[in-house]
């Protein structure tokens, strides 16, 4: 989710990384110029250049502010809205509004899905909401499943990522996502099933994970894709009301039964929480270095997938992880922000008491003030382990390289929704 995940950002991506990568999340350009600082809308959230990841972290910051009880400034809503183009797709961002999207804006499946769940919670933008589902069902591909830039210079093909974002957003539109077909007929769990590596697969420890895309026809384990279709095989959003149910997240079922999303999405999850045990987090390998670090977007994505799946004991470690970790990684980023806030939603934790941050305050304070908010950032004195910062490391993946793990551009070990915009 992720955190993560406009893959606008393969526009300036060239190079392809190997490891459990972007949910929701490349969503960020490098820094701009100190010569030609980015103009930020005044409705938009976050302060750095929104060229890549505008439309998606303002739809994480709106999503989590709305779930929480925090109703989002007017000027916000109508700065998301106006970014739809009039077909009903979003772009990752477009500086002017006036002028129609064409053939040159960078339209973005993921960005669509993202702008879906959040108007779609927010209420009151029933035909934005149509028109973007409109569209998302006119760019299906005849597999069943989506790229992250249909049709465009971009488009790479069905990927896990993209078609289980998708799938959440129109789940949380009110369809229903299986009986969505493509003109060749085929649902978009279908397609996005291809990408789970199965019972024959090694290491075992990889049963039940996806792959971003085949890589010379070998589905290698990504975390991010993982996370995505867990929550679609759930037919669940990033916004996922808090566990009532914990039990033990188990592997893949074996021998498989019959293609079922939820048996899945079970699978997934399971290894998720198998590859959360031995640190507590998720690692990411970094272009030119062959040392793994913490991918602070993805563990928090995993997190929410636990969750989701009625797992919350098998996530609690992670929180914990999250807690004292992601200080650094969600400084100044809504999208992070939003995600960690979503995270500790559906593990039913105080996201104003997380690690000794008041998560709520801070990611107000990176916008226009909610209705009745305050946006002030505050410490919040407790027994919980203080935050101790993060790793802040830019990581550039692109789609059709080496290693077939991600898309798009991860800031601080993440692609997509969890930049540090």
């Amino acid at each position: 989710m992720n955190v993560r995940r406009s893959a606008a950002a393969l526009a300036a991506s060239a190079v392809l990384c190997v490891g459990a990568a972007p949910a929701a999340l490349a969503d960020t350009a490098p820094p701009a110029s100190p010569s030609a600082p980015p103009v930020i809308p005044s409705g938009l959230y976050g302060k750095k250049d929104p060229v890549y990841d505008g439309v998606w972290r303002q739809s994480f910051a709106l999503l989590a502010q709305h779930t929480v009880g925090v109703k989002p400034a007017a000027q916000a809503v109508d700065w998301l809205t106006g970014q739809q183009c009039a077909n009903g797709s979003f772009p990752a961002f477009r500086a002017d509004t006036a002028q129609a999207c064409d053939a040159s804006t960078y339209i973005d499946s993921n960005a669509t899905a993202a702008g879906v769940q959040a108007l779609a919670a927010l209420g009151g933008h029933d035909e934005t909401v149509k028109k973007a589902v409109g569209w998302l069902k006119s760019v299906q591909n005849e597999d069943g499943g989506w790229s992250n830039n249909p049709g465009g210079a971009m488009d790479s093909g069905t990927d896990a990522n993209s078609t289980g974002i998708v799938i959440s957003a129109l789940a949380a539109a009110g369809e229903k996502p299986a009986e969505i077909r493509s003109k060749a007929g085929k649902s978009p769990y279908e397609a996005l099933l291809t990408f789970q590596l199965g019972c024959s697969a090694e290491p075992a420890a990889d049963r039940g994970a996806f792959a971003f895309q085949p890589l010379d026809g070998k589905l290698l384990a990504n975390a991010d894709a993982t996370a995505a279709a867990a929550l679609a095989g759930l037919g669940k959003g990033a916004a996922v009301p808090p566990a009532t149910t914990d039990t033990p997240a188990t592997a893949l079922a074996c021998p498989a039964g019959s293609a079922d999303p939820v048996a899945a999405a079970q699978g997934a999850v399971g290894y998720l929480a198998e590859a959360l045990k031995k640190d507590g987090h998720l690692t990411a390998s970094t272009p030119g270095s062959d040392q793994a670090t913490a991918d602070t977007g993805n563990t928090a994505d995993a997190v929410i997938a636990l969750a989701a799946a009625g797992h919350k004991q098998s996530a609690a470690g992670a929180l914990e992880w999250l807690k004292a970790n992601s200080a650094e990684w969600s400084k100044g980023s809504p999208a992070a922000l939003g995600t960690l806030i979503l995270a500790a939603h559906a593990t039913g934790t105080d996201p104003k008491s997380f690690g000794g941050t008041d998560l709520v305050a801070a990611l107000n304070a990176t916008g226009p003030a909610p209705q009745g908010a305050d946006t002030s950032a505050t410490t919040v004195d407790s027994d919980e382990d203080k935050p101790s910062g993060g790793q802040s490391i830019w990581w550039i993946i692109g789609a059709g390289g080496a290693a077939g793990v991600g898309i798009g551009i991860l800031l601080s070990g993440r692609r997509k929704k969890k930049n540090q915009l």
